[in-house]
């Protein structure tokens, strides 16, 4: 899933510090990368590991634009852990990789600027 909301469009409305932690955002690390076949749009489908208090999962991002597969092993990032998991062709991606939109629309990827703990919740 890739979505672009416009940098102008209004703050969401106020939301208290509770709501804020119940989505439940991890740092991760890329374990292996691979092309995913059979997809409409050009996406790398990683390996990801949170930790021992969670594991190894599946994801998936459109991301071909800026990254390729074999850059992202040992990469950390960021992901939605209990988001609902998703069909992409007959691949599975149990968790959501967070990014953000560039000026041209394509993916760059939420991550820390320093090294963190695998499954560190965002803050």
């Amino acid at each position: 899933m890739h979505l672009v909301d416009p940098p102008e469009n209004p703050p969401a409305p106020e939301f208290t510090f509770e709501d804020f932690r119940r989505p439940d955002i991890r740092a991760e690390t890329v374990l292996a990368a691979a092309p995913l076949e059979g997809a409409r749009r050009p996406s790398i489908r990683p390996v990801i590991d949170f930790g021992p208090g969670i594991g190894e999962w599946n994801s998936y991002a459109q991301i071909t634009a800026h990254y390729q597969p074999a850059t992202q092993v040992g990469r950390q990032m960021t992901a939605l852990v209990r988001s609902p998991p998703r069909r992409i062709g007959k691949f599975m991606s149990e968790v959501l990789t967070l990014s953000f939109a560039d000026v041209a629309g394509e993916t760059v990827l939420f991550s820390p600027d320093q090294p963190v703990p695998n499954g560190a919740h965002l803050a």
